[in-house]
């Protein structure tokens, strides 16, 4: 009897062992299965989930999930294709449309100069007032392809943003004035040096002050830290904190902004983290605060 239980143990301590073994042989292909898995999710690769273990189930579910993999690499592929066409289209549109704008633009020009009546007068001021919309909308179409393959890389370069911020300051005094802005201006005393496309962040500060002509009540202050943020703020009636999250969707537009497109600020967001920046909009008691970091 005692030989009988002595065996009986041993062949449960063998059992035990294997499938102690067993299972940790396993839990290794799991792992190696989460970390393949996460891998190939994050980086564009052709490669395969493979792992060392012989376990049928185990090699089972490798070869489901790679087949998966196969289908999302397809449908990536397919995605990407189709959104780079996109682009183009909408930037070989916008290219084609200037050509009949720039022709009606100088005929509108050359009747200004003609003796009309004042009903014609007034006509071809609204003539005027719609074909300069068209036009500012098809720029900002092709402006905002451009800011969408920017995403692939750009012409970085040692840039001060001190003296980028002034110089975009001082290419935007003219219209401040016009609207009674007399910006404030705080700058660092050292130096703020970042690895940027200097036509995109010119692209991204005039847009940004763009915005703040069309909705600021007559204040701007505008600010650098010494961290590479950047920040733009002034008074926005009937701007709220909801309203404000919605400013660099594409196509949005605040109701007081009937001339906007509603592109200018999704052109920024695009330009800013292609050169890996962020940029984000507050609200506060009708203060709107955009704030840039190149960090």
């Amino acid at each position: 009897m005692a030989y009988l239980l002595l065996t009986l143990c041993a062949v449960l301590s063998a059992v035990s062992a294997l499938l102690a073994w067993k299972i940790l042989l396993m839990r290794r292909s799991a792992e190696e299965i989460r970390r393949g898995l996460q891998e190939r999710l994050d980086t564009d690769t052709n490669t395969l989930l493979s792992i060392s273990s012989q376990d049928r189930a185990m090699r089972r579910l490798a070869a489901s999930l790679n087949s998966q993999l196969r289908l999302l690499r397809q449908e990536r592929c397919r995605y990407r294709q189709g959104d780079q066409a996109l682009k183009d289209a909408v930037a070989n549109i916008s290219h084609d449309l200037r050509t009949p704008l720039t022709a009606i633009c100088g005929y509108l020009d050359l009747l200004e100069g003609e003796e009309t009546s004042p009903d014609a007068a007034r006509y071809l001021d609204l003539v005027r007032d719609r074909t300069d919309h068209l036009r500012q909308l098809t720029e900002e179409f092709f402006q905002y392809a451009v800011a969408l393959s920017a995403r692939s890389g750009g012409s970085p370069e040692a840039v001060s943003l001190g003296p980028a911020l002034e110089e975009n300051l001082a290419a935007w005094y003219p219209v401040l004035s016009a609207r009674g802005i007399a910006p404030e201006v705080r700058l660092p005393e050292g130096p703020v040096v970042r690895q940027l496309d200097r036509a995109a962040l010119g692209r991204v500060l005039g847009n940004i002050l763009s915005n703040a002509v069309k909705y600021s009540a007559g204040d701007l202050s505008v600010s650098l830290e010494a961290d590479g943020t950047l920040t733009f703020s002034n008074t926005a009636p009937g701007m709220t904190a909801l309203l404000a999250q919605k400013l660099f969707d594409r196509y949005f537009t605040v109701q007081t902004g009937r001339q906007a497109t509603g592109l200018g600020l999704s052109i920024a967001r695009q330009l800013t983290e292609a050169m890996g920046g962020s940029v984000e909009a507050q609200c506060q008691g009708e203060v709107l605060t955009v704030t840039v970091r190149f960090p």
